[in-house]
């Protein structure tokens, strides 16, 4: 786990939106959710609800 990770997933947390938090980190949104997949399977947890966003 790295600190980095847990900036990610704080942003997130914040925005409540993916790709809203990708922008301001500077990074892919694909990236972001593999960073936020890798977490959640290190901590064993689910982090989010995931929502489609067509549904939502």
């Amino acid at each position: 786990m790295e600190l980095r990770h847990l900036q990610y997933f704080k942003r997130v947390a914040e925005l409540e939106h993916l790709t809203k938090a990708a922008n301001d980190l500077f990074v892919s949104q694909s990236h972001l959710s593999h960073v936020i997949i890798e977490l959640e399977t290190e901590l064993g947890v689910q982090l989010f609800d995931r929502v489609d966003a067509e549904y939502a």
